[in-house]
């Protein structure tokens, strides 16, 4: 990552490159391999990146590009990577050695032509390339005098969220994945027999649901590496777009009152509203030294992190439902005793609702609400994705607000009644409800973390269902009429 980083050049395939375009050097030129000679790329266009999928050694033209460099007296890094021989079966759950076995054999089977007689003893097999003739393997191994009970491994999509294992014996083998996607990779011997004990990848609560984020890929960030770490495929839709006040005089006059005293409190009740000041104050050279002497209010942890990222911890939250009810069960009224101020700034949504000013209002505060931002909808998202979410291509969507349902719905229409149906709280619910959903899935308490957590408990229930009952394990996507379904 830190050399793609720093790339002049990238040599490497566009299916690859779509993978890990994220770490790749913005100014870096994209080169597709055979194009170009990459020892003239390296001696004409500064540091070259040759990217290769798996281990660089193991399957590729390595040899021929490195003994190229050496020629030219180009000089050069080998960085290893992971190979398909050893990554797979890692999350497979299947260890290629353990306490009996010791020896493993990898074969590359993508020629054809095999001689299996001279892999009839106990070894462990890894065999590559032979997805189109896995009951040859089986009968070619047989035939050489491995028993047709020795345990067999197939896994097609290894290490990705499509990864799936079909785990036999060679005398079964060949019925068994008949059906499974290519490219495979075949494990032989009786170390599968680990699989059913140690498969973590497979098993986790949300593997390979492909979950409807309906907010922007910044806003989305931690909930999406959340969604991936139980398995899940996050697909982050903003529903809507944030844009600057109409007329700035408002904020302009808060950051001044702000900064010459005119406020006792500061509350913040959105991660947006907190991007808003910071931004303000950049513009006239502030920083978050201008809160000294401030109290700070933030209406929960997603709020109080943007805060502390800008260097400002909030000095109240609240300590239940974070909201701005919960905000208000732990406000203190104001004492003219105690508080040389009794003014409070809201900087905040255009759309935001009267309750938390109503309520500083009646414990004796005087409020001054600055629309901060503005909130429109987005646009609708590509063709692609409005079909998904209509037809049931997802398996979840996560609702974090009622506006994200409203709008969600209103650019991209109604999701499928077989997708799940997550809300971050009660009145969310009640919004999807409204809209004609059937709710699966109320977080516990009002965060995206918590409503992440929820669906995967839901997903894990789901599963051990399925288990439990002996139905084949299927995706709620994967449960619509004509959906393709896993043998």
């Amino acid at each position: 990552m830190r050399l793609l980083g720093a790339a002049d050049v990238i040599v490497v395939h566009e299916a690859t490159a779509s993978r890990f375009r994220e770490h790749f050097n913005p100014a870096a030129e994209i080169v597709e391999p055979g194009t170009v000679n990459p020892v003239t790329l390296a001696r004409s266009a500064g540091l070259v990146a040759r990217v290769f999928l798996g281990d660089p050694g193991v399957g590729s033209v390595l040899s021929d590009e490195a003994r190229a460099c050496v020629r030219a007296n180009v000089p050069f890094e080998i960085v290893p990577g992971i190979s398909a021989i050893t990554g797979v079966p890692g999350y497979t759950g299947i260890p290629l050695t353990d306490g009996k076995h010791r020896d493993v054999t990898v074969v590359d089977a993508q020629e054809g032509g095999v001689d299996w007689s001279a892999y009839s003893g106990a070894a462990t097999l890894v065999i590559l390339g032979a997805e189109n003739t896995i009951g040859e393997v089986a009968k070619g191994l047989i035939a050489a005098g491995r028993p047709d009970s020795t345990p067999v491994a197939v896994t097609s999509m290894g290490t990705t969220t499509e990864q799936y294992t079909v785990a036999s014996t060679l005398a079964r083998v060949a019925s068994a994945a008949k059906n499974l996607d290519e490219p495979a990779l075949i494990v032989v011997g009786d170390v599968v027999g680990w699989h059913d004990k140690l498969a973590w990848f497979e098993t986790k609560p949300l593997f390979g649901w492909r979950v409807l984020v309906p907010r922007t890929k910044e806003q989305a960030a931690s909930l999406s590496e959340q969604l991936r770490s139980y398995g899940a495929v996050p697909e982050e839709v903003p529903t809507i777009s944030v844009e600057p006040p109409r007329t700035p005089q408002q904020m302009e006059r808060a950051v001044k009152g702000l900064v010459t005293g005119r406020y006792e409190w500061v509350v913040f009740t959105s991660a947006n509203a907190v991007r808003a000041v910071r931004e303000r104050f950049e513009q006239y050279g502030l920083d978050a030294r201008a809160f000294a002497g401030l109290k700070v209010a933030a209406v929960g942890e997603q709020t109080a992190a943007s805060l502390v990222e800008f260097g400002v911890r909030p000095d109240l939250m609240p300590s239940g439902q974070q909201s701005s009810e919960g905000l208000l069960e732990v406000w203190p009224p104001y004492d003219k005793d105690l508080d040389p101020i009794n003014r409070v700034l809201l900087p905040r949504a255009d759309i935001a609702t009267e309750t938390l000013v109503a309520g500083l209002t009646e414990l004796g505060w005087e409020c001054d609400d600055v629309t901060a931002y503005r909130t429109v909808r987005a646009a609708p998202p590509p063709q692609p994705i409005r079909e998904s979410i209509k037809g049931g291509g997802f398996d979840a969507v996560l609702f974090t607000s009622s506006s994200t349902v409203r709008n969600l719905i209103g650019i991209a229409g109604k999701p499928h009644n077989v997708t799940v149906i997550a809300v971050i709280g009660p009145q969310t619910a009640k919004t999807a409800e409204e809209y004609g959903l059937r709710v699966d899935v109320t977080a516990d308490k009002p965060s995206a973390s918590a409503l992440a957590e929820a669906l995967a408990e839901y997903g894990a229930k789901r599963r051990a269902a399925q288990v439990e009952a002996g139905d084949p394990l299927r995706k709620p996507s994967e449960m619509r009429r004509g959906a393709r379904r896993r043998k």
